[in-house]
């Protein structure tokens, strides 16, 4: 199997990563509070039925993650030059994830997005450009440890891309320096409206680009009218900013509709974004009528 299209199922289930944080007591959680949320996070997702899991991405927001750990950076301010972190900072809790199941992507903040999530306080950059070239050249260390560690899939989340804010050429460049230093496939996740950048987010050289359509159904008109070959297509199908769990069959009709436009070889279904806003009900539900739709249009195929 090409590295495109890396997993050997028709309508394969995944999560974009974040999930609701449910913290367990008892004497583990006084050395780590957060093991208990990891442990919740990874038996939702396998529970539920999703092929491609994550680790649950529990340990804070997007930015802080990953910008907390990188000398250079103190709280949101960039204060010198970037460096990579001191140790992996995501491998652990997907090391766990892998422990418990054989397919897990690993995941890691686009450098545009933390460029844009960070205040530049030093004359060491001149604009987001550059600080989005030294985040891609530090978070390669992470890309290359979540990869030895044994994950299926890398996937790089820059939700910036959609706004119109960020520089898309520099913000290739950067995900492509990721995104080369791996062999295993990787995916780019953007939410939002892509109407406006499609043309550029399409030249990315990624395996799969991973895009919202529940909430935005003009994204799947603006792609249906383009070229994928040699790609795969995240297909988001759940809204996850709502508390509302979606219907088996308003989800199987929503998969439906990618299957009329695109090979349902190529598609990797999932909720639009994370759900770590969610209640864990929710979000469970979620994905396991998600799972259950996609199994149900794959039959019928």
């Amino acid at each position: 199997m090409s590295k495109a299209y890396f997993i050997n199922k028709v309508l394969a289930t995944t999560v974009v990563g974040s999930y609701p944080v449910v913290k367990a007591g008892g004497f583990k959680s006084l050395f780590d509070p957060l093991a208990g949320a990891v442990e919740t996070a990874v038996a939702d997702q396998v529970g539920a039925g999703i092929d491609i899991i994550s680790d649950g991405q529990v340990r804070g927001d997007m930015i802080g993650t990953f910008a907390s750990k990188l000398p250079g950076v103190k709280g949101q301010e960039v204060i010198g030059k970037i460096q990579p972190a001191a140790a992996a900072i995501t491998v652990a809790d997907t090391k766990y994830a892998i422990s418990k199941f054989p397919k897990v992507k690993g995941i890691i903040t686009g450098p545009s997005t933390l460029a844009h999530g960070l205040h530049i306080s030093t004359p060491m950059y001149r604009n987001k450009e550059e600080l989005s070239l030294d985040l891609a050249a530090a978070l390669v260390p992470e890309a290359q440890s979540l990869e030895a560690a044994g994950i299926a899939l890398l996937q790089i989340d820059e939700p910036i891309l959609s706004t119109g804010i960020a520089d898309l050429a520099v913000g290739k460049q950067a995900v492509e320096q990721i995104a080369s230093a791996v062999r295993v496939p990787v995916c780019m996740h953007v939410c939002g409206s892509i109407a406006n950048v499609l043309d550029e987010i399409l030249k990315y050289n990624v395996n799969v680009f991973d895009f919202e359509f529940s909430k935005n159904q003009t994204n799947l008109d603006v792609l249906s009218r383009r070229d994928l070959t040699g790609h795969m297509l995240g297909y988001g199908c759940v809204d996850s900013t709502s508390e509302t769990v979606e219907t088996v069959p308003e989800i199987k009709k929503q998969i439906e509709k990618a299957v009329e436009y695109f090979d349902p070889k190529i598609l990797l279904i999932d909720p639009d974004c994370g759900m770590r806003m969610r209640s864990r009900e929710a979000a469970y539900w979620k994905l396991k009528n998600m799972c259950e739709a996609a199994r149900e249009v794959r039959l019928a195929l």
